[in-house]
């Protein structure tokens, strides 16, 4: 499971027929502070109506996706499974 930041939508003429109707979006992994980090992205089923520039937590790892899914036909790996608000880092004072 991973922060990242929704970077654009992905267009395909052809889609697995168990991914119609389901968008696909381009995200890259970013820190606390909301900088990207690594140079790759990953290409997420979104099913929680991110856009792009939102900060989202994705979760890749296949039998998460198949659980939120309800099937496991789709060839899925990464799931937008939620829209992040806000992030709020805690420092406990000893």
């Amino acid at each position: 499971m991973f922060i990242g930041k929704i970077k654009g939508n992905i267009v395909s003429t052809h889609k697995n027929e168990y991914l119609k109707g389901h968008k696909l979006l381009s995200v890259q992994p970013i820190d606390l502070k909301g900088n990207f980090i690594g140079r790759k992205d990953y290409i997420a089923i979104d099913l929680v109506d991110a856009g792009v520039g939102d900060i989202v937590l994705i979760v890749q790892e296949g039998d998460a996706v198949q659980q939120v899914l309800g099937h496991n036909k789709a060839p899925v790996n990464t799931i937008v499974i939620a829209v992040v608000d806000d992030i709020d880092i805690g420092i406990s004072k000893k």
